[in-house]
């Protein structure tokens, strides 16, 4: 093919003769260095050359942006490639890759720790129940709203001063740091700050858009297991046995007949608080005797409806689907019956006991009557803790009957409360 030295003017005045898809115009100067004219009148700089046989061609460029001497320059960086036996195109998208992978890392990098917490839970929702969602969303909440109940703005959660941070600043150290200075005012809430951390660090290393990004030492690191607060139950945060005549006579007399039972409810099965604001019409067989409750380790769990509590739900009215309902929730169930319990322990002159504190009990009392700890774990949904529990323990409705009406029976005796059922005749009266 003939060559001919390109010049402004050359260059200028190539053109496709009619009749032709492209005419090629090639550089004395630089072997390889073509200019090409389409029949739609375009020009462009090319680059041609030969590959293990192989004809290899690819553009550099039009004239408006190329002046001679830099397609020159691009040309002879081209046959370089060549010369070193690397396609100029596959190098080309190789270097395209790598710079797309620095972004891509470059990105990675800069996540923040607020950023992905957001993806995370939203990610895992799905697999949460909602207390525990619920509890994701409000211990990394940047506070500063309006409370939903009462005056006064919402409190940030512990996890809320790490948001700002990237990732990769996680460390062991920054962590530890973080604990130290959160669990001076709320170790209880901090420790379970950090149990939802050590999960989302997880994640993150099993996620690919995140894995790597976070030091290794984030939850492992020696500094971080010493910061971490030591917190047991609330010591005295249970009812004991002479306590329950004055409670269940507090109790009883709420002007809230819903409340009233709902704490009864939590005493007599030791259900968590939210799965048994939980229960729906649907999971009380009142024929069979037994309720379904929907928990956080297996998903739910049945145990038995026993003759007090069946009592007690059969005579609540049922306005929604909710067993516990609420006219004015928002959700139409229960919402807050702290506020009417800490009332009935006040007239009751009993020391303060949380909610969970009812679940507390019922585990506690149940050791009056003997209970085997297996059968009590099932019926509060508790996690097996032995091998032998864990795989060949899961004992049947009648056998938790059993044991459940005697320990229904047993804290009704204690609260001086005779219980009497004849046929469809229900009676309660206090024993003189």
């Amino acid at each position: 093919m003939a060559r001919v030295n390109f010049t402004a003017k050359r260059v200028g005045e190539h053109y496709c003769p009619e009749g032709k898809a492209q005419a090629f115009l090639w550089d004395k100067d630089v072997p390889g260095l073509g200019l090409r004219a389409t029949a739609k009148g375009a020009k462009a700089y090319i680059f041609q050359s030969k590959l293990h046989g192989q004809t290899v061609r690819v553009t550099i460029g039009d004239l408006e942006h190329w002046p001679i001497e830099k397609a020159r320059l691009r040309a002879r960086d081209l046959q370089m490639l060549i010369d070193a036996g690397k396609d100029p195109r596959e190098y080309a998208a190789e270097q395209r890759a790598a710079h797309e992978a620095r972004k891509a890392e470059a990105r990675r990098q800069d996540v923040t720790f607020g950023g992905a917490w957001d993806v995370y839970i939203e990610s895992r929702k799905p697999h949460w129940s909602a207390r525990s969602y619920a509890d994701h969303v409000r211990h990394a909440a940047e506070g500063g709203k309006a409370k939903l109940r009462g005056p006064g703005l919402t409190v940030a959660g512990p996890l809320a001063s790490l948001r700002p941070l990237k990732l990769s600043a996680l460390t062991g150290e920054r962590v530890a740091a973080w604990l130290e200075a959160e669990a001076v005012q709320r170790p209880t809430m901090t420790a379970l700050s950090y149990r939802l951390l050590r999960g989302f660090v997880r994640w993150a290393g099993d996620t690919p858009e995140y894995r790597g990004v976070i030091p290794a030492d984030a939850y492992t690191a020696r500094g971080v297991r010493d910061a971490l607060p030591k917190v047991s139950a609330k010591e005295g945060d249970c009812l004991q046995r002479e306590q329950l005549p004055a409670w269940f006579a507090a109790v009883r007399q709420l002007g809230n007949p819903v409340i009233a039972a709902y704490l009864q409810t939590l005493l007599l099965t030791g259900a968590r608080r939210e799965e048994l604001a939980g229960l729906q019409w649907s999971d009380v067989d009142f024929q069979w005797g037994s309720l379904t409750i929907r928990d956080k380790v297996e998903g739910e769990r049945t145990i038995p409806l026993t003759p007090y509590l069946a009592f007690l739900l059969a005579a609540l009215p049922r306005r929604n689907e909710w067993v516990f309902s609420s006219p004015a929730a928002a959700d139409g169930k229960i919402a807050e019956p702290r506020i009417a319990h800490t009332k009935a322990l006040e007239v009751a002159g009993l020391p303060h006991v949380s909610l969970h504190g009812l679940r507390r009990s019922f585990g506690t009392l149940c050791e009056w009557v003997e209970m085997p700890s297996g059968i009590s774990a099932q019926i509060m949904g508790h996690k097996p803790s032995a091998l032998a529990e864990k795989h060949y323990r899961r004992r049947p409705l009648d056998l938790l009957r059993m044991w459940h009406t005697k320990i229904e029976a047993w804290m009704l005796e204690q609260a001086c409360i005779e219980f009497s059922i004849d046929g469809t005749k229900v009676g309660l009266r206090a024993v003189q």
